[in-house]
């Protein structure tokens, strides 16, 4: 794809949502948390351990899409629970999973889940190819979740499952924006999600006392003392060089639409390597002035679903 999207999805930012904070913080406390009726089912992953995933399944749908969340999210999150009561009612069907540790259960292993953490991705898209064998698949990621479909779709290239996909507001650079969230107003993000990080790091240590501790205050040491480690990193700029999105771009051979803002406070938009992007015949992008993270409330509401709804079911149409 040679030219930008971003003028055929112009995005209506509401006036009173004046920085990406607003948008960020007003979505995340106001979003939809009413979830539609799903199964929850768990899949066994190849090492003894389970994944968590609520499906919405729908009578003759021609495609099934797949959901993945964002740092310590889950498939109750308001931006996952919107996306799929529109998709249910476009006719998809629809698969929203719960990374390791997010679900209604804590996992099995000592392992948690990453940035990076595509062997998962992979357990999931298998087990769609066997459920849901007569459909199309569509593949959509929110920031932590969007990266590593980023890393799903480079990895695989041409042999990947999906038909088509969507990332929004990626961490592209996860060093960069680990730096970013222990500054100013930034940590308010980091806090919440230290916060649960650590209740779960303290759960787990009791089942499995050798899991590292944790002394700091901000996510780059978290990442550094226990995310490493734990998943097989040398050290947190270690984990980040390896797993961040951006160098796996230009191996994508999947209809891609990534969605950026430029005040998105926790993912910068400087990371986004919009060179590549544009280099890659399979991928796009949009880049909002207003937005936030995760957040893109437009006036009329409903503009980032209805961004994703679009390019999934104009890209399947050539499928």
């Amino acid at each position: 794809m040679q030219t930008s999207l971003r003028n055929i999805y112009s995005f209506p930012s509401s006036r009173w949502a004046f920085n990406g904070h607003i948008h960020t913080i007003a979505r995340s406390l106001l979003g939809d948390t009413n979830q539609p009726a799903v199964e929850r089912i768990e899949i066994p992953t190849p090492d003894n351990d389970f994944l968590e995933i609520d499906c919405a399944n729908i009578s003759n749908s021609s495609a099934v899409v797949v959901l993945f969340h964002g740092l310590e999210g889950s498939s109750r999150r308001y931006y996952i629970i919107e996306l799929m009561k529109e998709l249910v009612n476009e006719g998809y069907s629809v698969v929203a999973v719960n990374f390791r540790s997010c679900g209604d259960k804590m996992n099995n292993r000592p392992r948690f889940y990453h940035s990076g953490e595509t062997k998962d991705y992979e357990t999931v898209f298998s087990w769609v190819q066997e459920t849901y064998s007569y459909n199309k698949i569509a593949a959509v990621g929110f920031s932590l979740g969007g990266n590593a479909l980023v890393k799903s779709l480079g990895e695989k290239g041409q042999s990947h499952p999906a038909d088509v996909s969507v990332a929004i507001s990626v961490p592209y650079d996860l060093r960069l924006g680990s730096l970013r969230l222990s500054k100013g107003f930034h940590r308010v993000y980091e806090y919440r999600f230290l916060r649960t990080l650590k209740k779960k790091l303290a759960l787990k240590r009791y089942y499995f006392p050798d899991i590292p501790t944790f002394d700091g205050s901000t996510l780059y040491e978290f990442d550094d003392q226990v995310t490493a480690p734990v998943h097989g990193f040398k050290n947190a700029d270690n984990y980040y060089k390896i797993c961040s999105a951006r160098q796996f771009i230009d191996k994508i051979e999947t209809p891609t639409l990534l969605i950026h803002s430029k005040e998105d406070p926790i993912c910068p938009i400087e990371a986004m390597p919009v060179d590549k992007i544009n280099e890659n015949e399979f991928t796009d992008y949009i880049i909002t002035n207003k937005g936030g993270h995760v957040g893109f409330w437009s006036n009329p509401n409903g503009w980032i679903n209805y961004a994703i709804r679009k390019f999934i079911r104009d890209k399947l149409r050539n499928v």
